[in-house]
């Protein structure tokens, strides 16, 4: 059996001066996801002295743990016939700067998910299944948790997961 490696790759650039210390520079610098047409302005996170317009590296990242939940759960459900007709996440990730070294400790995903068709319990496992088949959640050290909450798309009353 042959081993399959997938590859990704990103282009990054900056341009500018550092001669005038740290508070001079500008943090805002392009990043491509070739080989399509995507380009990201980017920027440091406003405590170190970024554009807050602009989005930050800490975000990406939180992004990619919450799409990666999304695209894991939606694969799961569609092969097994529930029909998920919405799904929006409010996520959340921490990063305490007195924790040495600094890193995100925590990633808190809270998926609102309408459910058409669908067991409640099996919508539940299906879930969790998803979290532990992101790539994503499995690549970072950070912890992450799902809040999440079910609706049924008739009005039912809400399916809590815990």
């Amino acid at each position: 059996m042959r081993d399959h490696i997938h590859r990704y790759r990103t282009e990054l650039a900056w341009h500018g001066s550092t001669g005038d210390g740290y508070a001079a520079y500008d943090r805002t610098h392009r990043v491509d996801a070739p080989p399509g047409n995507v380009s990201l302005t980017m920027s440091a996170d406003p405590a170190f002295r970024g554009d807050p317009e602009l989005p930050n590296p800490e975000q990406l990242l939180l992004a990619a743990a919450s799409s990666c939940q999304l695209l894991s759960f939606l694969a799961l459900v569609a092969g097994e016939g529930i029909d998920v007709v919405s799904y929006e996440d409010r996520a959340e990730a921490l990063m305490p700067v007195d924790d040495k070294p600094v890193r995100i400790t925590g990633i808190t995903l809270r998926p609102r998910v309408v459910v058409a068709t669908g067991d409640p319990d099996r919508v539940r496992a299906l879930m969790e299944r998803a979290h532990h088949d992101c790539f994503i959640a499995n690549s970072v050290n950070a912890v992450i948790t799902i809040e999440p909450e079910i609706l049924h798309a008739d009005g039912r009353p809400e399916l809590k997961l815990i």
